[in-house]
This record gives structure tokens, C-alpha cells and sequence, in this order.
């Protein structure tokens, strides 16, 4: 009779309702033991409402200064050649134009042996069309520019002052002409708008331009052509210009932007690096899931009495679930709100950073689209990791909940809450994927967090299994901690979880560093060439190889003809139509170089097809190389159009050949046959390659030497040292390996709070064991010893997966998306070792210690 009232008693008030005010009241008791969890979902909203908040910050800021970054509203560029008359009048007639000039070229200082490659910009006298170029004397850029006593004026980075040893008025040779070093550039507002820099900047006016001799038919010069338009001018009537552009003066060929994708190679980079760290920031989720997990056994283990009173009197298994489930949706509110505080304050703390870097302020604010999207990965997280333990306290009997341990049993939850995990855990991957900028690194992702999931539990089982069944040892500490890792309730699935998970994820990032940084510094360096030439022009060909063949003794000599296309069509479809692969889209994006030839070039290997005859005189004909065709689905026979100086070229594809990218040697993504240029005027590139092996001082010395005098005999033939650039790639890799390996470290953190979370929940049972061994005589020393034993172990075998799946993990990195060698760094595993042995050990010992404190009779009254 009490049982039927009691339940008539829960069935006639509202039972979500009921239960929602059960767990409120517990909660008065306080958050006791549920810090780590917490903890866990904190670190994780924080980390990725943080890095999405970051991202959106400097994409606003892109935007906002969108004309300042292009120089103008719209700009079209051409490359090799200027507008003509019709083309310049059409521009005129849009509105203000302005005109920009830039190429790399060398500056000496006369008289002296200091030279330097640098970035020239021309400007004229409209420049800047919008933003402010400050110099850092605070004078007017016209008058720093102007032509005074038969000299030009020009305006530099201060880089380049510090890198020729000048001073403010001194003199510099640019090409045929003489330049007077006026002032310094302190803030350059279309910085962005040149890519990637090798050298410094140096800015000339474009009247002097001619007086260089460094334009000639075929130069690799870039013209812009900005246009500031009719103030409020619409993103439609934008768009409309575009589009009329491209029908007024379909050959053009030439680039057109506007304020909207001003920096479009950075946004790209903002995206894939913002994609990537909330990756790493999901999967600190997905470690600290383990830890919610944890919390919520050891939590109902604690509440047994309560749930068992409560089923006694006549409460369904269902509202149990209600109960503790709101409890932990409570818990986890918390959690989030600590976290989406944290990242809401990002922002504001990365724009003081990040202006140190990027030459853009980040618009700091608050986000509440990116803070709602780490509130939605929290909470679906807190339920992923929840349902399944709470599930399984729906049909413990009381007598169950009364004598053993909730924890333990090996039953599944009923399968309405195993389907609710699982489409929860669907929902989270599927929203990662919807959201990822590149799906098919996001797939690989997630598909490698969830199958280094699942082997680690698989790992944990096995280790239990294994300690399980090997045979009886003598020393009691060994055989006592063998126990440990397989006995009910054990912390091994716990312990192999939480560090797995993180050490995987360093060991790979530390492998990818390693063989980036290796390919880099060793395997590229060794291949590449000492040097390029570039803009060599056809009037003095052979009187450069000439003499390099004197200067540059025993190097090899390589030389072949460049010039500038773009890719309009393939197969007849406009390439703003096509949407590749993600790998080979980059051909399609602006300029490539491209070359003619009548032999297959060196470091290509023909994969499919056949090579043109030297005489040959048909159609144009073109060479792909295999994987950018495979991007753009191109085959044998089909066609490639390119704009070549404002004519369009249509070659078809005659065979598909393979490349070797790392040599850094001449190597095109097309290469056409001969006759497709016959007449066209182009200037040649050429590499000086020594592979004697000198190295060190002996070789630097004998590169600057050659540098010096080629620069004097050819002034106008621009030479890039590979190692400066080298360098330079070296260290923005660098940068880039910290600030990965930063964002890393939050899964590693996560992963300790995991580990303490663990041997926390575990508490209470190592209490029992340990006063009940001390009561038969078992000495502080050799619980210590037996707990020491059984921690190394785990952390050795959690750090030999690690290795193991890192590697893997990297490896398929590397080789797959990189397309690098792929070499074991023996280092890494040994400190993935080392932290995992210390973080186990350290950790384990730490609780241990305390146990080992606590009073017999308290323990044994409650036993």
C-alpha cells in the first residue's frame, strides 16, 4: 500500500517538474566533486568560443578595412603588361583610379659590396586612394618621392636601412637608376594586398619606374589599377561592374577584386587556422567528456542510498534519470558559463597580441553567434558523456544500489538511452563537419579522434585482460598493483582515456613540426638551388649564361622561359564556375607561372600520355601536372585556356606528369609546347645549383660573392637567395609550430584534469584498500611501491599507444596532404614517455599520499 501511494504520489504531480526540484535541493549540498567536471567543460567552451571568437574579430577587421587593405573599392590587376588606352578609359569612366606597380628587384648601395633583395612598389601621384601611408619623419610621401637634383627619392622599410647599413639620405642603385633614401615607411596601409614578402619594402614613384630599366617586354611586374568609387556604392553595383568588365573586355585577363575578399589568401588562412584550433578545442571537449563521465559514476556511486530510498518509495528508474540528469545539466550550465565568460574575454586580449603580427587590427567585441556555438558544443558534450552512466542507474535494484558498487556492473543502459548517446555524439560530429571550412580535413579529423577513442578503450580492456590472466609473481607489490589495473572499479580506462587522447594529439604535432622543420632545413635545403634569377631578358640571355658559366664554376645551371597566365577556362567553362578539390583550387586563384618546352623537364616524371616531337607544329599542347589535374577532374584531351599577356591561349592536354615540389628546382604546373608562344615576348628563369657539398661559412661566402657579381654586370636580373627565403619560411613555421602547439597544450591540460578527476572518483575505494592492507600488516613503503608500480605501468603503455597513433596520425599528414617524406623522430616518443610517466606517476602519488594518511577506525566503523 505505501508503495502504491508513493507512486500514485509521483504520478499525479508533474514529474519534470518534481524532479527538477529533487535536484535542486541536492545541489544546496554544494559542487563537491564535481569541480573537475566543471573544469573540464570550462576549458573546452573557453577554448573554442575563444578561437571562433578570435577569428570572426579579424575577419570584421578585414572587412572594415576592406578598401584600405585593396587600396581602393575595386582594383584589376594585370600582370606583364599595363592597361591600354580602351581598358584605362573604361576604368577612368567608373571613377578615381589610381595606379600601383610592383616587383621584386635588387638594391645595392654604390661603391660598397651591400645588396638586397627587395619588394618595389611604384606609386603615383593618386596613392594612397584610401587609408593614410605614414613615414616615420612625418613628411608628405610626394615630397619624399620627388626628383631632386637629378635624383629620385624613394621611401623604405626600416629592415632595409638596418640590412644595407643606411641612413636617411643616403644613396641606393635600383636597376640603371640612382635612388636617395628620403624617409622610412612607420605604417603602409595596403600592406596585405602584396602576399607573401621576401625582402623589405621600397617605394618608388612610378615616373621613375622607366628610369630603372627594370620593366622590359615580358618583366614579371604586376600592374594594379584601383578604383575609388561614388561614395555609398553598393555591393550590388559592384558586383554589376565586375560582371560588366569581364563582357566589355573578355581578354583582358586581368584579376578583379573587391573591398569584400580585399585579403583573400588571409581570410583563407584566418578560416583553415580557426578550423583547426576549434578542431583541437573539440576534441579537449571530447577528453574532458571522460572526466564528465567519470564525475557522474563516482556521483551516483556516492548517491546510492539516495536512489535506492527513492526507488524504495516508489520512484520509476525514469525519474531517478530526470533527477540527476537535470543535476548534471545544471553542473554543466556552470561549467559553460565559466567558459563562454573566458572566451567572450579572447578577443579583446588576442587584438593586443595579434597587432604585434598582422598588419590589421582585429575588430575586438563581443560574438554572441561564436559564444552560442561553444555553448551548443558544451552542452551536447556534458550529454554525450552523461546519458550513457545515467542510463544505467534506470534498472539497479535497490538491493543492488545497497551493497555494491553502481559503477560496476557490466549490463548496458536500456536502448532508448544508448540511441540518445549515440545521436548526441552524431549531432556533435555532424555540427563539427557542417561548420569546418575544409571538409575533408575535418572528416579525417574527427574520424581519428573517434577511432583513437575507441582503440583506447579497447587498449584499457586489453591491459586489464592482460594483467588478468598473467600468472601469480612473487613480490607483493608487483602482484598487488597487477590487481590494481584489473580489479572492479579500476582507474585503467579512466587513466589510458585521458592521457591517450592528448598525448596523441602532441606527438603528432610534434611530428609534423619535426618533418616540416626537417624537409625545410635539410632534405629541401640539401636539393634546392643556391639561387634563382629571375626577369632575364632575351636581348641578354646569353650573355648572362655566359658568364655564369665563368662566375658559378662546377654549379649546375639550369634556365628555362617564364612568363604569367591565368586559367580562364577548362573544357570551355569559366573557371569562376568550376569548384575543384580544395587541393588543387589554388591554380585556379590568380597568376601561374608557366613555361614552354620541347623535352620532358627535369624532376617530372611522365605518368599518363606522350610528349610532343621537338618540331612539333599542331595544336597547342600542355603538360598538367597529375595532382592539381586530378583537383580539377582534367584527363588527356581536355582543354586549358590561359590569358598570356591579354590573349588567350587554348592548349589541350597531351599527357599528365608528376612533379617533385621539394627540389625547389624549375618546376610549372603547365609547361605548353613550343610553337604556343612563338613571338610572344617573355623574359627566363634560371637557378645556380652547387652540389659539391661545401657548406657553412665556405658556402655562404662563395653565394654572396656570385650575388655581387651578378648584380653588378645585370642590374636589371632580380636574384632570390633560396636560403634567405628558406629562412624566412623557417620562421613562420616556427611561429605557426607555437602557436599550434599553445592550443594543443589545452587538450594536455584537460587531460591532467581528467587524470585527477579519475583518481579522485577512485578515492574512496583506495581508502578502504589501503586501511584494510595496513591492518594486515602492509607497510607505508610497500603500498607506495605497489601504487608506483601500478601507475608507471599505465603511463608506459598509454605513452606507447600515443607514439604509436601519433605517428600514424602524422605520417597520413605528411605524406597524404603534404605531400613530404614522413621520417620517426625518436625524440618525440621519448618525451611523450616522459610526460605521460611523470603526469600518471606524479599525480597518482600525490593522492596516494594522502590515502595513506587517512585514520583506520573511521574507515572501518563505516565499512
Amino acid at each position: 500500500m505505501p508503495g502504491f501511494v508513493s507512486t500514485r504520489l509521483w504520478s499525479r504531480r508533474n514529474g519534470s517538474f518534481l524532479a527538477l526540484r529533487f535536484a535542486l535541493r541536492e545541489l544546496r549540498g554544494g559542487l563537491g566533486g564535481f569541480y573537475i567536471f566543471i573544469a573540464c567543460i570550462a576549458l573546452g567552451v573557453a577554448a573554442i568560443s575563444g578561437v571562433t571568437s578570435v577569428s570572426r574579430s579579424l575577419t570584421t577587421g578585414i572587412q572594415s578595412e576592406g578598401t584600405a587593405i585593396l587600396g581602393g573599392d575595386m582594383a584589376f590587376s594585370l600582370v606583364h603588361r599595363q592597361a591600354d588606352a580602351d581598358e584605362l578609359a573604361y576604368l577612368s569612366s567608373l571613377g578615381t583610379v589610381g595606379r600601383v606597380a610592383t616587383m621584386r628587384a635588387m638594391a645595392r648601395v654604390p661603391e660598397t659590396v651591400n645588396q638586397s633583395l627587395v619588394e618595389l612598389k611604384a606609386v603615383d601621384d593618386a596613392y594612397p586612394l584610401y587609408g593614410s601611408l605614414r613615414l616615420s619623419g612625418g613628411g608628405r610621401l610626394d615630397d619624399a618621392l620627388a626628383k631632386r637634383d637629378g635624383v629620385w627619392g624613394a621611401v623604405a622599410d626600416l629592415a632595409l636601412l638596418a640590412r644595407l647599413d643606411l641612413a636617411i639620405g643616403d644613396e641606393i642603385s635600383l636597376g640603371k637608376a640612382r635612388f636617395r633614401v628620403a624617409d622610412t615607411i612607420e605604417m603602409e596601409p595596403d600592406k596585405l594586398d602584396g602576399g607573401l614578402e621576401f625582402g623589405p619594402r621600397l617605394m618608388i614613384s612610378d615616373d621613375a619606374v622607366e628610369d630603372t630599366g627594370l620593366v622590359q617586354p615580358g618583366s614579371l611586374v604586376r600592374w594594379t589599377y584601383r578604383l575609388r568609387l561614388e561614395p555609398n556604392t553598393t555591393e550590388s553595383r559592384i558586383a554589376a561592374i565586375r560582371q560588366d568588365a569581364g563582357e566589355a573586355f573578355p581578354q583582358a585577363g586581368w584579376r578583379i577584386r573587391s573591398r569584400a575578399n580585399a585579403a583573400p589568401g588571409l581570410q583563407r588562412n584566418i578560416d583553415r587556422f580557426s578550423q583547426f584550433l576549434t578542431l583541437v578545442g573539440l576534441t579537449a571537449l571530447v577528453v574532458g567528456g571522460v572526466g564528465v563521465a567519470n564525475a557522474v559514476r563516482a556521483f551516483l556511486d556516492a548517491k546510492r542510498g539516495v536512489i535506492a530510498t527513492f526507488k524504495c518509495i516508489g520512484a520509476s528508474g525514469g525519474f531517478v534519470f530526470r533527477v540527476y540528469l537535470c543535476q548534471i545539466l545544471a553542473l554543466a550550465a556552470i561549467g559553460i558559463a565559466i567558459g563562454l565568460v573566458i572566451g567572450a574575454i579572447v578577443p579583446f586580449a588576442a587584438a593586443g597580441l595579434l597587432s604585434q603580427v598582422l598588419p590589421i587590427k582585429a575588430s575586438a567585441g563581443f560574438y554572441p553567434a561564436e559564444l552560442g556555438l561553444g555553448l551548443v558544443y558544451g552542452l551536447l558534450t556534458a550529454l554525450a558523456f552523461a546519458l550513457w552512466p545515467l542510463g544505467r542507474a534506470h534498472d539497479v535494484p535497490p538491493r543492488a544500489l545497497f551493497r555494491d558498487d553502481l559503477g560496476n556492473g557490466r549490463s548496458l543502459p536500456r536502448k532508448r538511452y544508448m540511441l540518445a548517446t549515440a545521436v548526441t555524439v552524431g549531432v556533435l560530429a555532424g555540427l563539427a563537419l557542417w561548420l569546418a571550412a575544409d571538409k575533408r580535413i575535418a572528416f579525417v579529423y574527427i574520424g581519428a579522434t573517434a577511432a583513437a577513442f575507441v582503440v583506447l578503450m579497447a587498449v584499457a580492456r586489453f591491459i586489464m585482460s592482460a594483467a588478468r590472466r598473467l600468472p601469480a609473481v612473487r613480490s607483493t607489490e608487483l602482484r598487488l598493483a597487477l590487481g590494481n589495473i584489473h580489479r572492479p572499479g579500476a582507474l585503467t580506462p579512466s587513466v589510458v582515456l585521458s592521457l591517450g587522447l592528448g598525448l596523441t594529439l602532441l606527438v603528432a604535432l610534434a611530428l609534423i613540426d619535426g618533418n616540416l622543420r626537417r624537409e625545410l632545413g635539410s632534405t629541401i635545403a640539401q636539393k634546392a638551388p643556391s639561387f634563382f634569377f629571375v626577369d632575364i631578358q632575351n636581348a641578354e640571355k646569353e650573355a648572362f649564361d655566359a658568364f655564369l658559366a665563368n662566375a658559378a664554376t662546377g654549379a649546375a645551371i639550369e634556365t628555362a622561359p617564364m612568363l604569367r597566365g591565368r586559367i580562364t577556362d577548362l573544357n570551355g567553362v569559366p573557371a569562376e564556375q568550376i569548384r575543384p578539390d580544395p587541393s588543387g583550387a589554388w591554380a585556379l586563384r590568380g597568376d601561374r607561372g608557366i613555361t614552354y618546352s620541347d623535352q620532358i623537364p627535369d624532376n617530372s616524371t611522365l605518368i599518363t600520355g606522350e610528349w610532343w616531337p621537338k618540331d612539333y607544329s599542331g595544336v597547342p599542347l600542355v603538360s598538367f601536372e597529375s595532382g592539381v589535374a586530378e583537383a580539377l577532374k582534367l584527363g588527356i584531351g581536355d582543354t586549358v585556356t590561359v590569358n598570356v599577356l591579354g590573349r588567350p591561349v587554348t592548349a589541350r592536354i597531351a599527357n599528365l606528369r608528376a612533379v617533385e615540389w621539394e627540389s625547389l628546382a624549375i618546376n610549372f604546373v603547365m609547361v605548353f609546347s613550343p610553337n604556343t608562344f612563338i613571338g610572344a615576348p617573355h623574359a627566363h628563369l634560371a637557378t645556380v645549383t652547387w652540389d659539391d657539398g661545401a657548406a657553412g661559412d665556405a658556402a655562404t661566402e662563395r653565394e654572396i660573392a656570385l650575388l655581387k657579381e651578378v648584380t653588378t654586370a645585370f642590374p636589371t636580373v632580380t636574384a632570390v637567395r633560396v636560403k634567405d627565403a628558406l629562412d624566412q619560411v623557417n620562421a613562420l613555421v616556427a611561429q605557426l609550430a607555437w602557436a599550434i602547439r599553445g592550443a594543443a597544450s589545452v587538450t594536455l591540460v584537460a587531460s591532467v584534469l581528467v587524470l585527477a578527476g579519475a583518481l579522485a572518483a577512485g578515492h574512496r575505494h583506495r581508502i578502504y584498500d589501503a586501511v584494510v592492507l595496513k591492518m594486515l600488516g602492509a607497510t607505508r613503503r610497500r603500498l607506495i611501491s605497489a601504487y608506483l608500480l601500478e601507475y608507471a605501468a599505465l603511463g608506459l603503455v598509454t605513452a606507447v599507444f600515443a607514439v604509436m597513433a601519433g605517428t600514424a596520425a602524422a605520417g597520413f599528414v605528411v605524406t597524404q596532404i603534404m605531400g613530404l617524406g614522413f621520417t620517426f623522430l625518436p625524440a618525440t616518443a621519448g618525451g611523450a614517455a616522459v610526460i605521460a610517466a611523470v603526469l600518471t606517476i606524479g599525480f597518482g602519488l600525490f593522492g596516494t599520499w594522502r590515502i595513506l594518511g587517512e585514520r583506520p577506525a573511521p574507515v572501518l566503523r563505516n565499512l
